[in-house]
């Protein structure tokens, strides 16, 4: 009986190692089947990351970008603009000076374009774009085209003096200050002329010629106007000359040059501004011929001119 209890015991013994031994095998290969697919998951999340950062990226830099404007020639008075971007462009417009605005349709494009008629003379043309992002870019560039018709203007003293000249016979010239109603004067010949009052202040003067073509001239000008002030000398039987001036602004120094000798009245330096307004001076004539010069500056150094010749 000893033996027999001796070998179940053993052969127990045996089987208790062999299902230890089994056991450890599977543990490994689920621990590393864990660890491949925790491998494969973060992997794919690294992956999926990566691209979401870089497909960010690229739509940040897109949003940074701004439009790209090119103006190209085509003829000798047309160019084409061409704006290009790689957003949605909302807006872009165009505009001679300061002339009325004009918009090109977009229409949710990434591009637009349109030809532009150059006017004659010099003006500046303005270029606007602006994408969906708000990005937007200005673009600027004066051209002169020589036309047909020249309309030259030229100050004299409160006044300006326009003048339109051309080979062809002209019709007409309109004019207007800033936004007032035109003003039309008909020339039917090669020249024409007109004097207008200029108004105090900074304003635009527009003026446009049209010649028997039906081409048409357009000047536009910023003026400013300012007082000059009245000058005017006049003699007495005893032998003198008195300079006779006003301003609305106030005299402020008088020059006068007789016979090639200059002379210097600084008013300002010994009279008050409210006593400067009208101011008389007179100086004796010389023994025969005088020649006189006056100049007059108000308070903003415009100036009055008076010239003349005197005998005695």
């Amino acid at each position: 009986m000893n033996q027999i209890l001796s070998v179940d015991n053993g052969i127990k013994e045996k089987g208790k190692k062999n299902r230890m031994g089994n056991s450890g095998p599977m543990e490994i290969r689920s621990i590393l089947k864990f660890f491949s697919i925790s491998i494969l998951i973060f992997g794919i999340f690294m992956i999926g990351t990566g691209s979401y950062s870089m497909y960010k990226s690229a739509n940040e830099i897109r949003s940074k970008t701004k439009p790209v404007i090119e103006v190209s020639s085509i003829e000798d008075t047309v160019v084409l603009l061409k704006i290009t971007h790689n957003q949605e462009l909302a807006k872009v417009t165009y505009t001679w000076n300061d002339e009325e605005t004009i918009e090109v349709p977009c229409n949710g494009r990434k591009e637009v374009q349109t030809q532009i008629q150059i006017p004659t003379g010099t003006n500046t043309l303005n270029v606007y774009a602006i994408d969906v992002n708000g990005k937007e870019i200005e673009y600027q560039r004066a051209y002169t085209i020589e036309g047909s018709i020249d309309i030259a203007l030229e100050p004299q003293g409160n006044n300006l003096l326009i003048t339109a000249t051309s080979e062809k016979e002209l019709l007409y010239m309109t004019y207007r200050w800033d936004e007032e109603e035109e003003t039309t004067v008909d020339i039917n010949d090669v020249y024409g002329e007109k004097t207008v009052d200029i108004p105090k202040g900074l304003h635009t003067l527009t003026v446009i010629v049209v010649d028997e073509d039906n081409e048409t001239e357009t000047k536009k000008q910023e003026i400013n106007g300012v007082t000059r002030p009245e000058v005017d000398v006049t003699t007495d039987n005893e032998g003198n000359f008195t300079i006779k001036t006003s301003d609305e602004e106030g005299v402020k120094k008088i020059e006068f040059t007789l016979n090639g000798e200059n002379y210097f009245i600084n008013l300002d330096k010994v009279l008050p501004l409210e006593n400067r307004k009208e101011f008389e001076y007179s100086y004796p004539l010389q023994e025969g011929t005088n020649k006189l010069k006056v100049v007059v500056y108000n308070e903003n150094d415009i100036s009055g001119t008076f010239e003349s010749v005197f005998e005695k």
